[in-house]
């Protein structure tokens, strides 16, 4: 079922819509078994690792077989197609473009005193990426946060994906983990996968951070692991938004609204906002009529079971984009006239598309950003993946003795207030003949 509701900011309880834009990031189910399966990896090691990888994948892998050799990594490369190895080669450097040109860069200010304070950056040493590859093996996610680790400086790139019951993961996958940079490749999926990057074996050293997108296992998995390393955000199934003011092709719209609710958990959202009752009518239609011609079509009549896609009739497009900002969706189309105007009032979305010629699956791709970002409402506290996240940023201070004789009685002030003599003292001494 596709619904068609009508929407206002001034009338905004709709049941369907408040149940629409709940969703949970944690699933009990998932919760649990990640909580068990950590637990046996942290007492086991490679054992448990083992253990698990044939129970959830269904292969039989000894800890010897966790790592993709060299050798198979270059079988893997000779056997993909000439056409693919271009599309995989040109995603890859427009992504380390965009990526080498947004880090942040180191600064210094003067202190009053002739001093110096600022910040500046140094790259993780050891990294872990997790890349799906269960009901579809996401050979652009290999390019989308290996190449942000590498373009960061990273040393020591680990990447884990499924490999199912033949131990053997996707060969255009491993290309594009190889092209991009990654040092280490295990076939290992799943909770495990973050369990094994985590808490690290005698097989698998541990690494400082994990970054990339999973199924709601892997996600519990990375929340609980938060702490013994870094994560990147919390992410769950896909979804995406879109607002349109009717002078884009309803078939176009429709195909947006399509190209997540086919990732194959059931639990992606689709969302469009539109002011026009007529346009939305045709949007439904052509959102019918196009799932009958996909390959993947049973997955998006899951999606259409659950309620996962709905129209919502707004006022105004500015109402619409309030409901968007609401909704806080992982990717945001403006398919209006003027976009890039009302870019300016998006305040929750992961990434925005502005503009008839820019579908969601061109940021999914080979845009520049990376693809890895927040779902399930976390765009109002997350961020997407960035090179920065595969880096430390250090802040510095360097007074002189006039900066500290300055702001002595400040610390002092401060050291008494609290109880700490010798913070006070730290600054005080100095001074002392």
């Amino acid at each position: 079922m596709v619904r068609i509701v009508e929407w206002s900011a001034a009338r905004p309880q709709s049941r369907v819509v408040t149940r629409f834009l709940e969703r949970s990031a944690f699933p009990e189910e998932a919760e649990k078994a990640a909580a068990e399966v950590l637990a046996a990896i942290r007492a086991e090691g490679d054992a448990a690792v083992s253990r698990y990888i044939e129970k959830f994948e269904g292969a039989r892998l000894s800890p010897r077989r966790f790592r993709v050799t060299a050798k198979e990594m270059a079988a893997a490369a000779a056997s993909v197609p000439p056409a693919l190895k271009r599309a995989v080669a040109d995603a890859h450097a427009r992504v380390m473009r965009f990526s080498k040109a947004s880090l942040r860069k180191s600064w210094k200010m003067k202190t009053p005193r002739g001093g110096t304070a600022g910040e500046f950056f140094s790259p993780m040493d050891r990294v872990g990426v997790y890349v799906p590859g269960g009901t579809a093996p996401l050979a652009s996610t290999s390019v989308m946060t290996v190449t942000l680790a590498k373009a960061a400086g990273v040393r020591e790139i680990v990447a884990c994906t499924p490999a199912g019951p033949t131990g053997t993961p996707n060969p255009v996958l491993l290309y594009a983990l190889g092209l991009a940079g990654a040092t280490e490749v295990y076939r290992v999926g799943g909770i495990q996968a973050i369990g094994l990057m985590a808490f690290g074996t005698r097989t698998v050293k541990k690494v400082q951070k994990i970054a990339g997108p999973g199924n709601a296992f892997v996600t519990a998995a990375k929340r609980q692991v938060y702490g013994y390393v870094g994560i990147d955000q919390v992410a769950g199934p896909s979804e995406i938004a879109v607002l349109a003011d009717g002078s884009v092709p309803a078939a176009w719209v429709a195909a947006d609204l399509l190209s997540q609710a086919e990732h194959g958990s059931g639990w992606e959202k689709s969302l469009l906002a539109t002011p026009s009752p007529e346009y939305a009518e045709e949007v439904r239609r052509e959102l019918f009529a196009q799932t009958e011609r996909l390959s993947r079509k049973a997955l998006v009549q899951r999606v259409f079971d659950r309620d996962g896609v709905l129209i919502c009739v707004t006022p105004t497009l500015a109402e619409g984009l309030e409901l968007v900002n609401r909704f806080a969706p992982e990717h945001f189309e403006i398919q209006c006239r003027d976009a890039l105007r009302l870019m300016k009032g998006v305040r929750s979305a992961g990434a925005v598309f502005a503009g008839a010629w820019t579908p969601e699956s061109a940021g999914d791709f080979v845009a520049g950003p990376s693809h890895v970002l927040p779902t399930g409402g976390a765009a109002n506290m997350f961020n997407g993946l960035t090179p920065d996240d595969f880096r430390r940023r250090h802040s510095f201070v360097a007074f002189t003795r006039g900066d500290l004789h300055e702001t002595r009685d400040t610390i002092e002030a401060f050291a008494q207030v609290e109880g700490l003599d010798a913070h006070g003292r730290a600054a005080s001494i100095r001074f002392e003949r």
